[in-house]
């Protein structure tokens, strides 16, 4: 399990402006380690694509972030 302090959690997230609430979960799966675990599977052909980029799309698409 990865332990993360809350001010290194938001230092991370405010690297880039998120579009929407895509960006944001993209945002918290890569601080948190799940996308790099899921890269590894991936990698290993345990799993298939899971569609993150796509989701991540209709997320941003679907809640956009006012400017």
């Amino acid at each position: 399990m990865v332990a993360l302090r809350g001010d290194h959690l938001l230092k991370f997230m405010k690297k880039k402006k998120s579009k929407g609430l895509g960006d944001t979960i993209q945002k918290i799966t890569n601080a948190t380690g799940l996308s790099a675990l899921t890269n590894m599977l991936q990698d290993k052909g345990i799993i298939k694509d899971c569609g993150c980029n796509e989701r991540k799309e209709k997320l941003n698409k679907k809640f956009p972030y006012k400017k």
